[in-house]
Parts: C-alpha cells; structure tokens; sequence
C-alpha cells in the first residue's frame, strides 16, 4: 500500500512539473519580449539611421535582455504558478487528489522545490551573470548612442556629417548615385568658407573597401580665397580652378561604430559582484570616515577662536539707496564697533571699513567652503548608499521569486480559474504592488529617507505576510472567494443578510 502510495505520489509530481514548466516558460519568455520591445522603443532614435551591422544590434538586444531578466522572472513564477494550480482547480484534477487523501501542500511540494532551485538559480545570475551583462550592455549602448548616423544626403539641405566639409546637392537622380549642381564647403583649414567646389553633375559611390565615398564630378570649378596678402578682407582675391572631371574622396572611418574600453565602466556598481561590492563599500566607508575626520580637524585649527566670540551680539544691516535708485546691502561700521572690540577702535574710520569688508569676504569664504563640503560629504553617502542598495538587490531577486510563488499557487488554487483571464489580471495586480513598492522603497533607501535594510526589502515585507495568508487558506480548503460563506458569516455578525436588510 505504501508503495502504490509513493508511485502514486511520483505520477502526481511528475504531472505537476509538466503543468507548470510549460506556463512558466512561455510567461518568461513572453515577458522578456514585452520588455525588450519597451527597451527599443525607448532607444529607437538612438538606433535607427546609424547603418549599425546585424551582429551590433543582436548583441545589444541579447544583453538588454539579461539585464530584464530580474523583472520577468518574478512575474513568470507569480503567473505561472497561478496559472498551473488554477487549472488544476478548474478541472477538479485539485478536488481529485484532496479527494485520494493528498493536500495541497503535498501537491505543492515538487514546485516548491523547484522554486527554491530558481531562487538560487536567480542569486548565481543576479551575482555572476548579471554585472558581466550589464557592462556589455552599458558599454556597447554608450558606443551607439555615440554613434553618428550613416552618411546619407537629402536633397536641397545642406550636410555636416562629415568632419571640416559642408556639402549640398541640389538634385539626386532615382539610381541614388547621380547628382547635379553641387557644392563642396571644405573647413579643414579654419578659416571659414575659404575653399568651395562647385559642379554642374557627377556622381558617388563607395570605395571597394568601403572605407570612402568617392565624389567623381564634372564641369566646375574649385574656388580658393587669398588670405595670406594684405588687406585681402577689403580686396577679396581668390584663386579660381576650372575642371571638366574631379575626384574628391571622404574618408568614413568617423561613420565606423568606436568601442569604449570596457575597462572605464567596470568600477560602476551594477557591475560588481557580491564580494567587489563588499571591497568597494568597505573602501568607501573608510575613505568617507577619513575625509570627515580631517575636515573636522583642519574646521577645528582654523577656526579655534569661534569660541571666544560673543555670538549674542549682531552686525545691524541696512539698506542704502545707490546712484541707480536700487538698494543695496551695506553694513555700519558704527554697529560693528557695539562688539566691543577694543582693538578696532584704534583704527581710523576707512580702516575699519576695510577691517570690516575683509572679515565679510573671509566670512563668505568660509560659507562656501562650508557648503561645498557639505554637498560632497552628501555625494559620498549616497555613493555608499547606491553600493549598499546593489548588495542587497543581489538577493532580494531570490526571496522575491519565492515569495511570489507562495502567493500564486495558493490564489490559483482558490479561485480555480485557469487561462489567461482571470490569472492575468490577478497576477498583474499583485506584480504591479511588488514593483511599486520595490521602486518606492529602493528609491527612498538611496536618497537616505529610509533605512537601507527597509526600504530594500519593503516590497518582501509587505508580500511576505499576504503569502503566509494564502497558502494557510489554501491548505486549510478555505472559502476565501464563496460568496455564500461571505453571506453566512455576515448573518452571523448581524443576523441577517445583506438582501433583507436592504430590502
């Protein structure tokens, strides 16, 4: 008896894995093309018309998709479970094994397994695979965006893709090689519009190594002014050079897609793993602590006097009017003399004026400096905050996933709806909750508003507990969604049922 239990228990397993592998596949991969079709409508000004070659833009897109991978996978596990266990409900296969003695949890148990297996699967990726995709991908996208776009010229507009040449065509024949009345502004020299050519046709097309564009023209003539004599700007002598055929090649090099070192992005903390960022964070501590520590003692020698001043007495500020009726902010030596200062009474009246407007600049000085200081001192928390804030995201991705999975499987076992319908919108809402409260909370964790351990894990603890809620009424056959418990329960607090009492 126990054997055929077990064998039992297995063919359950077995067709459970099945139920769920397949939804969850197709939701990730489904996901992940949802949001790589945001990612390239995002960035398709920066794509198009650069005449980048296929195997740029597929290594773009394959890196673009290894860095949304943290957010299709939560949402493939939310939906997929759902989908797997509300199926099974709405084929009374649940109803079934309750009914042969298995519970829900027995039935959840390979899944549970598998989940902690993607968990940990998501931490090696979230650790290892993820900062290698995201240097690759921040570095080739740096490159496009700084890409110039291919050489192409319209008619009638003048072109500046080329570095130190102006050109304008005037008429393009349909063939796309054949031009008429053209102008070639060369600036190579500085010195303005000082060489122009000019054709009545000709024609272009790429070298064979297709490293150049050749302009082979006909019937102009190559203009040259003389800036080297004197007074040329009031005589204008130029050089004049007629020809019947003129080659004239641009190089396209500049059109060549440039890559960065990678070697420049790599100290960047989303491409650090769990151990750089702690070697990172541990530097940055240390180097901020130093930092505060000799500003406090170079604040401290500078100013060791502050403490003698008499701070109860202020400087009396008032407004004069100027010669150009505006007022202006002046301050009385008379009132400067109330600090009892008797070493500034032995100066003379212009002197102490002096004595004054120095004491305000060093003043001001000392402001600024205090300022500045303030705003780097802010700078180098938050840096730390941002290294502190992609440690913890290395793990958030796996207690997510498994969060998730806890509150989808038990919902899809109680409403018992499969598909696309009802799972979708369901696991929409829920996934919409986790990524607000993630964005909110990493958000307020990196400006320093909350505590870096709060606002990380924010979205885990407010789902952690709703999950312990669904699956204790999935596994105890609760009535979470029957109408009619609902109207029982309420008799029970009140008497009677909602339909009388309105009635």
């Amino acid at each position: 008896m126990h054997f055929k239990r077990l064998a039992a228990l297995k063919k359950i397993y077995a067709f459970t894995l099945k139920s769920y592998l397949g939804p969850f596949v197709l939701t990730f991969f489904i996901a992940l093309f949802i949001l790589l079709m945001q990612f390239l409508w995002k960035y398709i000004d920066d794509l198009v018309g650069k005449g980048l070659e296929a195997d740029v833009v597929a290594q773009l897109l394959f890196y673009a998709s290894a860095t949304f991978v943290p957010l299709a996978l939560p949402l493939a596990i939310l939906l997929s479970s759902l989908m797997t266990f509300g199926n099974l409900g709405e084929h009374y296969e649940l109803v079934a094994m309750k009914a042969a003695g298995i519970s829900i949890w027995s039935i959840m148990r390979p899944l549970v397994v598998l989940s902690i297996g993607i968990s940990l699967t998501a931490f090696l990726f979230s650790n290892y695979v993820q900062p290698f995709a995201n240097l690759k991908f921040q570095s080739l996208l740096y490159d496009v965006r700084q890409q110039k776009l291919a050489f192409d010229i319209s008619e009638g507009v003048f072109y500046h893709g080329i570095e130190n040449y102006v050109i304008r065509i005037s008429e393009k024949d349909r063939d796309g090689r054949t031009i008429h009345d053209v102008k070639i502004y060369d600036h190579s020299d500085r010195l303005g519009n000082i060489k122009v050519t000019t054709a009545k046709s000709g024609y272009m097309e790429l070298s064979p190594n297709q490293e150049y564009i050749i302009f082979t023209l006909f019937d102009g003539y190559s203009y040259t002014d003389i800036v080297s004599t004197r007074n040329y700007r009031e005589n204008r002598p130029f050089d004049r050079m007629a020809f019947k055929e003129e080659r004239i090649r641009f190089d396209l090099a500049e059109f060549n897609l440039n890559r960065t070192q990678e070697e420049l992005f790599k100290s960047h903390y989303t491409m650090l793993n769990v151990r750089q960022l702690d070697f990172f964070i541990d530097s940055l501590e240390s180097r901020f602590d130093d930092r505060k520590e000799r500003y406090k003692e170079n604040f401290n020698r500078r100013f060791q006097n502050l403490t003698t001043i008499d701070t109860t007495v202020r400087i009396v500020k008032k407004m004069e009017q100027t010669a150009n009726n505006s007022k202006a902010e002046t301050v009385s030596v008379d009132s400067v003399l109330l600090l009892k200062w008797p070493l500034l009474s032995n100066f003379k009246t212009e002197e102490q004026h002096n004595i004054v407007e120095m004491a305000m600049n060093a003043t001001r000085s000392t402001r600024d400096n205090v300022i500045f200081n303030k705003n780097d001192f802010s700078y180098q928390q938050e840096n730390i905050r941002k290294h502190e804030l992609a440690w913890h995201k290395k793990f958030t991705l796996s207690i997510a996933c498994l969060i998730l999975f806890f509150i989808g499987a038990p919902m899809g076992a109680i409403i018992r709806k499969g598909g696309l319908g009802l799972p979708v919108v369901i696991s929409v809402f829920f996934f919409v909750i986790y990524h607000i409260t993630s964005i909110t909370g990493e958000k307020a964790a990196k400006v320093g508003d909350l505590d870096m351990i709060t606002g990380v894990w924010l979205s885990s603890i407010i789902l952690f507990p709703i999950g312990l809620f669904l699956t204790f009424k999935a596994t105890t056959d609760a009535a979470l969604l029957d109408v009619d418990s609902w109207r029982k329960r309420w008799r029970k607090l009140f008497g009677k049922s909602p339909e009388s009492k309105a009635v």
